[in-house]
């Protein structure tokens, strides 16, 4: 492998752009299902380095290196940042506008996105439901199998900080990763130390910090995606045969980094 760029290196050969610029391909001929494609395409395109920066984020934590994790973990904000400002440009889409292709749509649904749920599970939310999804994508069935197999982002936390001598319970420590997390009090009580001494747990302080972050901006980005549903379908049920606003306005009290949260009342 080498660092030295072709002689004919262009622009559009560097980014694939023929490749990325053919991939729109609207089933009907209304004007706004090339809008609907590239927002949901662009979404990929982000969930894809978010899960780069993601991973990253993890292998620094499990090896200790605090500091250089909260780069990607501050990309990772960022980015959904973004994400959740494209709910604006869908929303210039009329219920009268989407309805003329929604039936194209079939059963697809952005509920199926094997990369949303792989964040969701790298994270902790663990849910091996979503994997019935996947039966005909092989490589994605398989790259969610392995992360809700691992421990998630919170769970290499929660080992660090028992390694710096933090009272993270055995039994957390050691629970089936696969299984979705449940809170604990012993463990609020670990965090609250750091909450409560910041200057002796900087380290740890900042990197709870980024994580809120990330909870922040997941739910900010569903709750952007409920109020955006709504205006456009109402209370229709969704395509992928979900109860619509109803099932996401029933994941707005997710939480990855439930403990993060709970101890603030008691600070």
């Amino acid at each position: 492998m080498t660092d030295t760029p072709a002689a004919d290196m262009t622009y559009a050969l560097y980014l694939g752009l023929d490749r990325l610029l053919s991939a729109q391909d609207p089933i009907s001929d209304q004007h706004d299902e090339m809008l609907f494609v590239i927002i949901h395409q662009a979404k990929e395109l982000w969930l894809k380095q978010i899960l780069h920066e993601v991973a990253l984020a993890q292998r620094l934590v499990r090896s200790g290196d605090l500091v250089p994790a909260y780069k990607s973990l501050a990309r990772v904000s960022r980015i959904q940042a973004v994400m959740t400002q494209s709910w604006d440009i869908l929303a210039t889409m009329t219920p009268a506008d989407y309805l003329q292709f929604r039936g194209v749509l079939g059963s697809s649904s952005g509920f199926q996105s094997d990369q949303f749920r792989r964040l969701e599970t790298m994270l902790g939310l663990k849910d091996a439901k979503f994997l019935a999804f996947q039966t005909d994508r092989p490589e994605a069935h398989a790259a969610l199998s392995a992360a809700l197999a691992a421990p998630s982002l919170y769970d290499d936390a929660l080992a660090q900080l028992a390694a710096a001598g933090l009272p993270v319970p055995t039994a957390t420590l050691n629970r089936d990763v696969s299984r979705p997390y449940e809170p604990s009090e012993a463990v609020e009580q670990a965090w609250l130390e750091v909450y409560r001494d910041t200057d002796r747990w900087w380290t740890f302080y900042q990197l709870a910090e980024k994580l809120v972050d990330l909870d922040d901006a997941l739910v900010t980005w569903r709750h952007k995606h409920v109020v955006t549903v709504e205006r456009i379908i109402g209370r229709r049920r969704g395509t992928g045969g979900t109860e619509g606003v109803a099932y996401l306005a029933s994941t707005l009290d997710r939480r990855c980094f439930p403990e993060l949260w709970s101890l603030r009342t008691k600070l």
